[in-house]
């Protein structure tokens, strides 16, 4: 069964997704210290997220309880990152 808090966190990265595709062309047109901090960091950290969102699906509950901090974590960082790009821009 999904439980909320799962729900919520989908719907944030859905939305991170959207602000990532948004901000991916801005950036690609950019600032050269956008890209770096683009391709560097958050990127790879997109990545990671995705990966450990999709291995939560298949995941125990016990499983889940584990991975909520970092996976917490990482929509902070990106959600930040993404921002910060944002108001460069």
């Amino acid at each position: 069964m999904i439980t909320a808090t799962e729900i919520q966190e989908k719907q944030e990265f859905d939305t991170l997704a959207t602000l990532r595709d948004e901000l991916h062309l801005q950036v690609h047109l950019g600032k050269a210290e956008l890209r770096d901090e683009w391709n560097i960091r958050l990127e790879p950290t997109f990545r990671l997220l995705k990966t450990k969102l999709d291995r939560v699906e298949q995941a125990s509950a016990a499983t889940l309880e584990e991975m909520r901090p970092t996976l917490k974590t990482l929509l902070e960082e990106l959600r930040e990152g993404y921002e910060r790009i944002r108001k460069s821009l």
